[in-house]
Protein backbone atom coordinates (compact mmCIF):
# COMPACT_ATOMS: atom_id res chain seq x y z
CA UNK A 1 0.00 0.00 0.00
CA UNK A 2 1.31 3.49 -0.58
CA UNK A 3 2.88 5.61 2.19
CA UNK A 4 0.58 8.03 2.40
CA UNK A 5 -2.23 5.56 2.82
CA UNK A 6 -0.77 3.44 5.50
CA UNK A 7 -0.16 6.85 7.44
CA UNK A 8 -3.41 7.48 7.53
CA UNK A 9 -4.56 4.17 8.24
CA UNK A 10 -2.36 4.08 11.12
CA UNK A 11 -3.67 7.65 12.14
CA UNK A 12 -7.32 6.51 12.18
CA UNK A 13 -6.47 3.66 14.06
CA UNK A 14 -4.69 5.70 16.78
CA UNK A 15 -7.30 8.49 17.00
CA UNK A 16 -10.40 6.39 16.61
CA UNK A 17 -9.00 2.65 17.80
CA UNK A 18 -10.31 1.34 14.72
CA UNK A 19 -9.43 -2.45 13.63
CA UNK A 20 -6.55 -2.02 11.15
CA UNK A 21 -9.06 -3.24 7.99
CA UNK A 22 -11.45 -0.61 9.01
CA UNK A 23 -8.97 2.30 9.40
CA UNK A 24 -7.58 1.53 5.67
CA UNK A 25 -11.22 1.66 4.44
CA UNK A 26 -11.32 4.93 6.23
CA UNK A 27 -7.93 6.23 5.25
CA UNK A 28 -8.99 5.01 1.40
CA UNK A 29 -12.38 7.39 1.23
CA UNK A 30 -10.88 10.63 2.64
CA UNK A 31 -7.76 10.40 0.31
CA UNK A 32 -9.52 9.27 -2.24
CA UNK A 33 -7.63 5.81 -2.96
CA UNK A 34 -11.12 3.34 -2.35
CA UNK A 35 -9.50 0.62 -5.08
CA UNK A 36 -6.08 0.93 -3.20
CA UNK A 37 -7.54 0.57 0.59
CA UNK A 38 -10.10 -2.40 -0.28
CA UNK A 39 -7.17 -4.26 -2.07
CA UNK A 40 -4.93 -3.70 1.53
CA UNK A 41 -7.82 -4.37 3.57
CA UNK A 42 -8.19 -7.71 2.17
CA UNK A 43 -5.00 -8.47 2.42
CA UNK A 44 -4.43 -7.51 6.08
CA UNK A 45 -7.93 -9.07 6.62
CA UNK A 46 -6.67 -12.75 4.41
CA UNK A 47 -3.68 -12.31 6.44
CA UNK A 48 -4.99 -12.16 10.48
CA UNK A 49 -6.53 -15.54 11.93
CA UNK A 50 -10.18 -15.79 12.17
CA UNK A 51 -10.32 -14.79 15.40
CA UNK A 52 -9.37 -10.73 14.21
CA UNK A 53 -12.26 -10.59 11.47
CA UNK A 54 -15.54 -9.97 12.23
CA UNK A 55 -17.01 -13.05 10.87
CA UNK A 56 -17.87 -14.82 13.79
CA UNK A 57 -20.02 -11.38 14.91
CA UNK A 58 -21.93 -11.89 11.10
CA UNK A 59 -22.39 -15.56 12.06
CA UNK A 60 -23.07 -16.05 15.51
CA UNK A 61 -25.78 -17.02 17.18
CA UNK A 62 -25.69 -19.69 15.17
CA UNK A 63 -29.45 -20.32 13.74
CA UNK A 64 -29.87 -23.86 13.40
CA UNK A 65 -33.41 -24.89 11.56
CA UNK A 66 -34.88 -28.14 11.26
CA UNK A 67 -32.46 -31.39 10.25
CA UNK A 68 -32.29 -31.35 6.73
CA UNK A 69 -33.55 -34.39 4.63
CA UNK A 70 -29.97 -35.29 4.73
CA UNK A 71 -29.76 -35.33 8.64
CA UNK A 72 -32.50 -36.88 9.18
CA UNK A 73 -31.23 -39.93 7.05
CA UNK A 74 -27.73 -39.54 8.71
CA UNK A 75 -28.98 -40.09 12.06
CA UNK A 76 -30.15 -37.16 13.35
CA UNK A 77 -34.46 -37.12 15.05
CA UNK A 78 -36.31 -34.70 13.57
CA UNK A 79 -37.63 -32.52 16.63
CA UNK A 80 -40.69 -33.43 17.89
CA UNK A 81 -43.52 -31.12 19.19
CA UNK A 82 -43.42 -30.24 23.03
CA UNK A 83 -46.86 -30.04 24.55
CA UNK A 84 -48.01 -26.56 24.53
CA UNK A 85 -48.10 -24.31 27.62
CA UNK A 86 -52.00 -23.10 28.51
CA UNK A 87 -51.99 -19.14 27.17
CA UNK A 88 -52.24 -17.58 30.38
CA UNK A 89 -54.77 -14.81 31.05
CA UNK A 90 -52.23 -12.19 29.63
CA UNK A 91 -53.13 -11.08 26.09
CA UNK A 92 -51.73 -11.59 22.87
CA UNK A 93 -50.89 -8.34 21.16
CA UNK A 94 -51.99 -7.26 17.79
CA UNK A 95 -48.90 -8.47 15.61
CA UNK A 96 -47.12 -10.54 18.16
CA UNK A 97 -45.14 -13.64 16.40
CA UNK A 98 -45.43 -17.03 17.51
CA UNK A 99 -43.62 -19.49 19.81
CA UNK A 100 -43.50 -23.03 18.63
CA UNK A 101 -41.90 -25.44 21.37
CA UNK A 102 -39.84 -28.39 20.04
CA UNK A 103 -37.67 -31.30 21.45
CA UNK A 104 -34.43 -31.79 19.71
CA UNK A 105 -33.13 -35.33 19.93
CA UNK A 106 -30.21 -36.85 19.71
CA UNK A 107 -28.18 -38.40 16.27
CA UNK A 108 -26.71 -41.44 15.75
CA UNK A 109 -24.69 -42.80 12.68
CA UNK A 110 -23.16 -40.86 9.92
CA UNK A 111 -21.99 -37.36 10.95
CA UNK A 112 -23.09 -37.90 14.85
CA UNK A 113 -20.75 -39.50 17.23
CA UNK A 114 -21.92 -40.73 20.58
CA UNK A 115 -20.25 -39.32 23.67
CA UNK A 116 -22.00 -41.38 26.20
CA UNK A 117 -25.71 -41.02 26.35
CA UNK A 118 -25.53 -37.85 24.46
CA UNK A 119 -23.70 -37.53 20.52
CA UNK A 120 -21.72 -34.90 18.85
CA UNK A 121 -21.75 -34.17 15.16
CA UNK A 122 -19.16 -33.64 13.34
CA UNK A 123 -19.70 -30.91 10.85
CA UNK A 124 -15.64 -30.64 9.71
CA UNK A 125 -13.93 -32.74 6.91
CA UNK A 126 -11.99 -35.01 9.64
CA UNK A 127 -13.29 -38.49 8.98
CA UNK A 128 -15.39 -40.24 11.74
CA UNK A 129 -12.40 -42.56 12.86
CA UNK A 130 -10.53 -39.69 13.67
CA UNK A 131 -12.67 -37.40 15.74
CA UNK A 132 -14.06 -40.35 17.51
CA UNK A 133 -10.05 -41.00 18.71
CA UNK A 134 -9.79 -37.45 19.51
CA UNK A 135 -12.87 -37.33 21.74
CA UNK A 136 -11.16 -40.26 24.25
CA UNK A 137 -9.03 -39.28 27.07
CA UNK A 138 -11.10 -37.47 29.10
CA UNK A 139 -10.72 -33.91 30.59
CA UNK A 140 -7.22 -32.87 29.20
CA UNK A 141 -6.67 -30.41 32.43
CA UNK A 142 -7.40 -30.75 36.43
CA UNK A 143 -9.20 -28.69 38.38
CA UNK A 144 -8.59 -28.17 41.68
CA UNK A 145 -12.13 -28.46 44.15
CA UNK A 146 -12.38 -26.06 47.21
CA UNK A 147 -9.41 -23.62 46.01
CA UNK A 148 -9.21 -20.35 46.81
CA UNK A 149 -7.40 -19.82 43.33
CA UNK A 150 -10.31 -19.39 40.38
CA UNK A 151 -10.75 -22.26 38.02
CA UNK A 152 -13.56 -21.54 35.71
CA UNK A 153 -14.39 -18.34 33.96
CA UNK A 154 -18.33 -17.62 32.55
CA UNK A 155 -18.32 -14.90 30.14
CA UNK A 156 -20.48 -13.76 27.64
CA UNK A 157 -19.34 -12.67 24.02
CA UNK A 158 -23.02 -11.46 23.66
CA UNK A 159 -24.26 -10.63 27.02
CA UNK A 160 -27.14 -8.41 25.69
CA UNK A 161 -29.07 -11.81 24.13
CA UNK A 162 -31.85 -12.25 26.24
CA UNK A 163 -35.40 -14.76 26.49
CA UNK A 164 -39.19 -14.51 25.97
CA UNK A 165 -39.90 -12.12 29.31
CA UNK A 166 -44.04 -12.78 28.59
CA UNK A 167 -46.05 -16.29 29.44
CA UNK A 168 -47.89 -17.02 26.19
CA UNK A 169 -46.76 -18.53 23.44
CA UNK A 170 -45.57 -15.34 21.48
CA UNK A 171 -43.22 -12.24 21.23
CA UNK A 172 -44.14 -8.60 20.87
CA UNK A 173 -43.95 -7.63 16.96
CA UNK A 174 -41.18 -5.00 18.44
CA UNK A 175 -38.89 -7.77 20.31
CA UNK A 176 -35.50 -7.74 19.77
CA UNK A 177 -34.14 -10.14 21.68
CA UNK A 178 -31.81 -7.93 23.51
CA UNK A 179 -31.34 -6.29 26.82
CA UNK A 180 -28.70 -4.27 28.78
CA UNK A 181 -30.47 -5.65 32.11
CA UNK A 182 -28.14 -7.97 33.66
CA UNK A 183 -31.18 -9.65 35.48
CA UNK A 184 -33.22 -10.81 32.31
CA UNK A 185 -30.14 -10.90 29.54
CA UNK A 186 -26.94 -13.91 29.48
CA UNK A 187 -25.48 -12.15 32.40
CA UNK A 188 -28.66 -13.87 34.74
CA UNK A 189 -27.95 -17.35 33.49
CA UNK A 190 -24.21 -16.96 33.59
CA UNK A 191 -24.55 -16.22 37.26
CA UNK A 192 -26.76 -18.98 38.22
CA UNK A 193 -24.18 -21.20 36.20
CA UNK A 194 -21.60 -19.67 38.35
CA UNK A 195 -23.31 -20.07 41.72
CA UNK A 196 -23.93 -23.65 41.54
CA UNK A 197 -20.36 -24.05 40.30
CA UNK A 198 -19.43 -22.18 43.66
CA UNK A 199 -21.47 -24.11 45.62
CA UNK A 200 -20.07 -27.52 44.56
CA UNK A 201 -16.42 -26.12 45.31
CA UNK A 202 -15.67 -24.97 41.95
CA UNK A 203 -14.16 -21.53 42.15
CA UNK A 204 -15.62 -19.69 39.86
CA UNK A 205 -15.62 -16.20 38.08
CA UNK A 206 -18.58 -14.29 35.76
CA UNK A 207 -17.30 -11.33 33.96
CA UNK A 208 -20.68 -9.15 33.17
CA UNK A 209 -19.44 -6.87 30.35
CA UNK A 210 -21.73 -5.88 27.58
CA UNK A 211 -18.81 -6.71 25.07
CA UNK A 212 -21.77 -6.46 22.23
CA UNK A 213 -22.99 -3.35 23.20
CA UNK A 214 -23.23 -0.62 21.92
CA UNK A 215 -21.92 -2.06 18.54
CA UNK A 216 -22.19 -5.56 18.27
CA UNK A 217 -19.77 -5.83 15.11
CA UNK A 218 -16.47 -6.44 17.32
CA UNK A 219 -17.98 -8.23 19.89
CA UNK A 220 -15.24 -11.14 19.36
CA UNK A 221 -12.37 -9.19 19.37
CA UNK A 222 -13.24 -7.11 22.96
CA UNK A 223 -14.51 -10.26 24.72
CA UNK A 224 -11.12 -11.94 23.61
CA UNK A 225 -9.20 -8.95 24.98
CA UNK A 226 -11.14 -9.61 27.86
CA UNK A 227 -10.38 -13.40 28.78
CA UNK A 228 -6.78 -12.27 28.26
CA UNK A 229 -6.86 -9.94 30.99
CA UNK A 230 -8.39 -12.76 33.29
CA UNK A 231 -5.65 -15.14 32.36
CA UNK A 232 -3.22 -12.94 33.05
CA UNK A 233 -4.53 -12.07 36.13
CA UNK A 234 -5.65 -15.51 37.10
CA UNK A 235 -3.23 -18.09 36.12
CA UNK A 236 -5.27 -20.84 37.55
CA UNK A 237 -8.19 -20.47 35.10
CA UNK A 238 -8.84 -23.79 33.32
CA UNK A 239 -12.38 -23.44 31.86
CA UNK A 240 -13.90 -20.60 29.73
CA UNK A 241 -17.57 -21.17 28.86
CA UNK A 242 -18.85 -18.22 26.76
CA UNK A 243 -22.58 -18.35 27.53
CA UNK A 244 -25.27 -17.45 24.88
CA UNK A 245 -28.68 -18.33 23.74
CA UNK A 246 -29.55 -19.37 20.31
CA UNK A 247 -31.57 -17.91 17.92
CA UNK A 248 -33.65 -20.62 16.01
CA UNK A 249 -36.33 -19.80 13.65
CA UNK A 250 -39.04 -21.16 11.14
CA UNK A 251 -41.24 -18.79 8.76
CA UNK A 252 -41.25 -16.35 11.40
CA UNK A 253 -41.76 -18.43 14.20
CA UNK A 254 -39.23 -18.45 17.29
CA UNK A 255 -38.49 -21.93 17.82
CA UNK A 256 -37.74 -22.57 22.00
CA UNK A 257 -36.02 -26.04 22.34
CA UNK A 258 -37.48 -27.26 25.67
CA UNK A 259 -36.94 -30.51 28.03
CA UNK A 260 -38.99 -32.10 30.70
CA UNK A 261 -36.64 -33.17 33.67
CA UNK A 262 -38.19 -34.22 36.26
CA UNK A 263 -41.09 -31.97 36.64
CA UNK A 264 -39.74 -29.22 34.96
CA UNK A 265 -39.66 -28.38 31.60
CA UNK A 266 -35.90 -26.29 31.09
CA UNK A 267 -34.55 -25.01 28.09
CA UNK A 268 -32.21 -27.43 26.11
CA UNK A 269 -28.73 -26.58 26.05
CA UNK A 270 -26.10 -27.51 23.09
CA UNK A 271 -21.56 -27.29 23.42
CA UNK A 272 -20.15 -25.97 20.46
CA UNK A 273 -16.52 -26.67 20.03
CA UNK A 274 -14.50 -25.61 17.36
CA UNK A 275 -11.91 -27.34 14.85
CA UNK A 276 -9.04 -26.14 13.95
CA UNK A 277 -8.99 -24.12 10.36
CA UNK A 278 -5.78 -23.34 8.90
CA UNK A 279 -4.06 -23.10 12.54
CA UNK A 280 -6.13 -21.01 14.36
CA UNK A 281 -7.14 -23.95 17.25
CA UNK A 282 -4.10 -25.93 17.38
CA UNK A 283 -4.97 -27.37 20.49
CA UNK A 284 -8.31 -27.99 19.58
CA UNK A 285 -8.49 -32.05 20.72
CA UNK A 286 -8.38 -30.75 24.33
CA UNK A 287 -11.35 -28.63 23.65
CA UNK A 288 -12.85 -31.54 21.98
CA UNK A 289 -11.90 -34.32 25.34
CA UNK A 290 -13.75 -31.62 28.00
CA UNK A 291 -16.80 -31.29 25.32
CA UNK A 292 -17.32 -34.99 25.29
CA UNK A 293 -16.50 -35.15 29.13
CA UNK A 294 -19.13 -32.55 29.74
CA UNK A 295 -22.10 -33.63 27.12
CA UNK A 296 -21.87 -37.34 28.70
CA UNK A 297 -22.03 -35.98 32.18
CA UNK A 298 -25.10 -33.67 31.51
CA UNK A 299 -27.11 -35.90 29.34
CA UNK A 300 -26.53 -39.30 31.31
CA UNK A 301 -27.70 -37.13 34.47
CA UNK A 302 -30.52 -35.24 32.64
CA UNK A 303 -31.86 -37.46 30.07
CA UNK A 304 -32.70 -35.06 27.11
CA UNK A 305 -31.30 -31.86 28.80
CA UNK A 306 -29.24 -31.61 25.45
CA UNK A 307 -28.52 -31.32 21.86
CA UNK A 308 -26.09 -32.72 19.47
CA UNK A 309 -22.78 -30.67 20.63
CA UNK A 310 -21.26 -29.21 17.25
CA UNK A 311 -17.89 -29.74 16.00
CA UNK A 312 -17.29 -27.51 13.65
CA UNK A 313 -14.75 -25.14 11.82
CA UNK A 314 -15.79 -22.31 14.52
CA UNK A 315 -13.25 -20.14 16.60
CA UNK A 316 -14.76 -18.15 19.25
CA UNK A 317 -11.66 -17.56 20.89
CA UNK A 318 -11.30 -20.97 21.71
CA UNK A 319 -7.35 -20.94 21.74
CA UNK A 320 -6.70 -19.18 24.79
CA UNK A 321 -7.55 -22.13 26.97
CA UNK A 322 -7.63 -26.23 26.85
CA UNK A 323 -11.04 -25.95 28.55
CA UNK A 324 -12.90 -22.90 26.46
CA UNK A 325 -16.31 -24.17 24.96
CA UNK A 326 -19.23 -22.09 24.16
CA UNK A 327 -22.43 -23.09 25.12
CA UNK A 328 -25.92 -22.21 23.96
CA UNK A 329 -28.55 -21.88 26.88
CA UNK A 330 -31.46 -22.15 25.31
CA UNK A 331 -32.89 -20.18 22.24
CA UNK A 332 -34.90 -16.55 21.81
CA UNK A 333 -38.52 -18.59 22.02
CA UNK A 334 -38.02 -19.91 25.76
CA UNK A 335 -38.59 -18.37 28.78
CA UNK A 336 -35.68 -16.77 30.93
CA UNK A 337 -37.13 -18.97 34.12
CA UNK A 338 -36.42 -22.47 31.11
CA UNK A 339 -33.24 -20.76 30.60
CA UNK A 340 -32.19 -20.59 34.23
CA UNK A 341 -33.53 -23.61 35.01
CA UNK A 342 -30.93 -25.26 32.05
CA UNK A 343 -27.86 -23.36 33.30
CA UNK A 344 -28.53 -24.53 36.43
CA UNK A 345 -28.40 -28.28 35.05
CA UNK A 346 -26.10 -27.50 32.68
CA UNK A 347 -23.40 -26.29 35.96
CA UNK A 348 -24.34 -29.31 37.99
CA UNK A 349 -23.53 -31.60 34.93
CA UNK A 350 -20.23 -29.86 34.75
CA UNK A 351 -19.40 -29.87 38.74
CA UNK A 352 -19.71 -34.14 38.20
CA UNK A 353 -17.84 -34.06 35.39
CA UNK A 354 -15.01 -32.03 37.64
CA UNK A 355 -15.20 -34.56 39.83
CA UNK A 356 -17.31 -32.24 42.73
Amino acid sequence: MSGMLAGAALAAQRTAGLPLGTALLTAGGVLGQPASAVQAARQVLEARPMAQTEQEDEESPPVFESPTSEELAAGQPEPTAAPEEPEEEETRPEGAGSVVQAHYGQGSGGVYLPCGAGSLKNCTDLPRETVATQMEGGLPFEVELNSAEPQVLIMHTHATETYRLNQGLWYPADSTGRSTDLTVNMAAVGAEMARVLNEAGVNTLQDTTLHDYPSYTGSYGRSNATVRRYLEEYPSIKIVLDVHRDAIERDGDRIAPVAQVGEEQVAQVMLICGCDNGGNLPDYPQNLRFAAVWEAAMEGAYPGLTRPVLFDYRYYNQDLTTGSLLIEVGGHGNTLEEALAAGRLAAKGLAAALGA
